[in-house]
């Protein structure tokens, strides 16, 4: 069974390195799957590799856009 931790927007953005726009954007397009609506919107973050930091935090190369699966929103979050 895969591990899930789930997050806001926010936080996967910092996760992946990418503004908040392309979390919402991918979660659009199907590539990640949303749990709940809205504000109370949460993604899971282990199922998203994340970005490629040097020892200070800084992003060097952000996650690449993950395929699209299919759009699918799961509501009993």
């Amino acid at each position: 069974m895969p591990s899930t931790a789930l997050a806001t927007a926010a936080d996967v953005a910092y996760w992946t390195g990418r503004p908040i726009g392309t979390i919402w954007r991918w979660a659009s397009e199907g590539r990640i799957t949303v749990y709940g609506h809205g504000k109370k919107a949460r993604y899971n973050v282990m199922a998203i590799n994340p970005a490629v930091r040097d020892e200070d935090g800084n992003v060097i190369t952000p996650t690449p856009a993950p395929p699209v699966i299919e759009r699918h929103r799961v509501d009993a979050a």
